[in-house]
């Protein structure tokens, strides 16, 4: 399994990447066109199976990784994880040689909805929860705003399409 997520750095808000695989040690992969790097040896430690169903059900599922991996401290606590974008591949090889049988394949894609960071008792293990959202979460988002009648009229002054928009919030009861 190859996780790629794109969260926002704490310091400077740019968008920066960041990949995990279950592999044994640090691969690039070409996916899509681009040569994308994933840490590994531990990093990405499970995945909960993968549930397939039609409609636009908001879907999650959950990600395990490694809680001491200074790639994982990076993405929980120098990035913002918060909404973050992020794809699941699923790379094939081949048991003889050990070579890419193809290219990956994305079997998931949505956002980071929750991370768990668990605390462990005195000699036992620890590890990140990562919850994912499919990508019907979009769909769920409501509208950022409404247009008014002036900010039309600020582009086009004759144009009174809009000119009982400030009205619509109004509720008005049935019969009157």
């Amino acid at each position: 399994l190859l996780v790629y997520v794109r969260p926002t750095h704490r310091q400077t808000g740019a968008v920066e990447e960041i990949g995990f695989w279950t592999g044994a040690d640090h691969q690039e992969f070409a996916i899509e066109g681009e040569t994308r790097l994933y840490f590994g040896a531990g990093s990405l430690l499970a995945m909960d199976p993968i549930r397939r169903q039609t409609g636009l059900k908001v879907r999650t599922h959950r990600l395990t990784l490694s809680q001491i991996a200074p790639e994982t401290e990076m993405l929980i606590r120098g990035y913002e994880p918060r909404q973050a974008p992020i794809e699941v591949h699923r790379a094939l090889f081949d048991p003889l040689t050990e070579a890419l049988i193809d290219a990956p394949h994305v079997i998931l894609r949505g956002y980071i909805d929750k991370v768990k960071l668990t605390t462990p008792a005195k000699n036992s293990a620890g590890n990140v929860t990562v919850e994912i959202a499919s990508e019907a979460r979009v769909l769920t988002k409501a509208l950022h705003r409404y247009r008014s009648d002036a900010t039309l009229r600020a582009r086009s002054p004759n144009d009174t399409f809009r000119q009982y928009a400030s009205q619509t919030d109004v509720e008005t009861s049935w019969g009157r």
